[in-house]
């Protein structure tokens, strides 16, 4: 499989997952904080708690850099990995 394939596929898994992430956060702020606070040993995320939600637009950008790094390091693990197989 040609390198970029597994770095396309990172980085639409990594893009999914961190748009269910914010959509989970957007509809249940309170669960979403208690969790995460949870998830990370009692520190306070409080203030991702503001009302309103930020507009999904403020996602789109992260989701992007997301993306493009999962893609990097998708691309690069495949082309490592084929090269330390032989």
């Amino acid at each position: 499989m040609p390198p970029w394939r597994t770095g396309l596929t990172l980085a639409v898994t990594v893009v999914v997952f961190y748009l269910l992430c914010t959509l989970a956060w957007w509809v249940a702020p309170g669960l979403f904080v208690a969790f995460v606070g949870g998830l990370f040993h009692g520190l306070d995320f409080s203030a991702l708690a503001r009302t309103p939600p930020l507009p999904w637009s403020h996602a789109l950008v992260p989701a992007l850099v997301l993306g493009l790094w999962a893609f990097a390091a998708g691309s690069f693990f495949a082309w490592l990995h084929a090269r330390l197989a032989r």
